[in-house]
């Protein structure tokens, strides 16, 4: 009986791999639009569109990194200044990709532009801290896919949306795990409202990976001015230790994320020139033999889990 269960199990994964290795045809006459193309995720997947021979659009945040990613393409790719946090930026975007796209519409949308400061404990952040990391991950997510869901429509084409294995387990306070919980829920509705048109819409949900949000000075920078501009009595209720303590266990954390952009790029590739995309590609280890396990497991037992390093305040009573 054994042998026939491996059998099949064989049979299965022989199966999945040789439908997930089937490509799409016609791959240079496609238009992509990539938001955040100034760095991180979003420039190598550019790059690794426009050698695919994709038509490429990519929306950078500032003038410097077009430049630089122009230089390092083809004449295929064209470039676009976009902040997803302006509605008008993301008007005259919608417009210019029109134009450019014309009676193809468009292939493929990845909303890749995000930050991921402010952070910290919840009580040491002020609402407009919130707000900014929530009108650029989920805010910007929404109104950049409703301004391009006709184009989308027009092609059958593809959304692909990066969340984070965050969308499934919050770890941190502030505003970034909401928003990619809140990115789960948008693509989650999207994907039932667009299959009768044809539209497939996937979630990209890697862990700890290297870019410019994942930066450990970057984040421990920002732990800092949330300590500095509390009020003396809250910071005597948590202690210096407990600030010193949290602020080193998630420098910690970060500095062991990966540098392979490649294990998350080649996800969103596959996303969108696949026959057969998945519906969510959750990218490395600690994504699929920690978070994901946890993610599952009863409340009480996953919040021991991930508070089991965390410092505790100076006086809880």
């Amino acid at each position: 009986m054994w042998l026939w269960l491996l059998a099949l199990l064989g049979l299965y994964l022989l199966y999945r791999w040789y439908r997930e290795r089937q490509i799409l045809p016609n791959l240079p006459n496609k238009y992509v639009l990539i938001t955040g193309c100034d760095s991180g995720f979003g420039s190598v997947l550019a790059r690794q569109l426009d050698r695919r021979g994709l038509r490429v659009l990519a929306a950078c945040l500032t003038q410097r990194g077009a430049e630089l990613l122009k230089e390092a393409t083809s004449q295929r790719l064209q470039t676009i200044i976009l902040d997803v946090a302006d509605s008008q930026s993301v008007a005259a975007a919608a417009d210019w990709v029109k134009q450019q796209v014309g009676v193809r519409g468009l292939w493929g949308l990845v909303n890749n532009a995000g930050i991921g400061t402010p952070v910290g404990p919840n009580e040491w952040l002020t609402k407009d801290d919130f707000v900014k990391v929530l009108n650029v991950n989920l805010v910007g997510v929404i109104d950049v896919t409703l301004s391009l869901l006709p184009l989308l429509r027009k092609a059958k084409g593809r959304l692909v949306n990066v969340s984070s294995i965050l969308g499934r387990v919050a770890c941190t306070g502030g505003g970034y795990c909401i928003s990619k919980h809140g990115v789960e829920a948008f693509s989650d509705s999207l994907r039932r409202d667009l299959r009768p048109f044809g539209v497939k819409v996937a979630i990209i949900e890697p862990s700890m990976f290297r870019t410019s949000i994942i930066d450990a000075q970057i984040i421990e920078q920002s732990y800092q001015r949330s300590w500095s501009r509390m009020p003396p009595e809250i910071k005597e209720i948590y202690g210096q230790q407990y600030f010193e303590k949290r602020s080193k266990n998630v420098s910690h954390v970060v500095s062991g994320a990966s540098s392979k952009l490649s294990l998350v790029t080649d996800c969103m590739e596959h996303a969108l020139i696949a026959v057969h995309p998945r519906t969510r590609y959750s990218v490395g280890w600690a994504a699929k033999l920690f978070y994901i396990p946890v993610s599952y497991l009863p409340t009480a037992l996953a919040d021991v889990l991930l508070t089991r390093s965390s410092p505790k305040p100076a006086h809880t009573a």
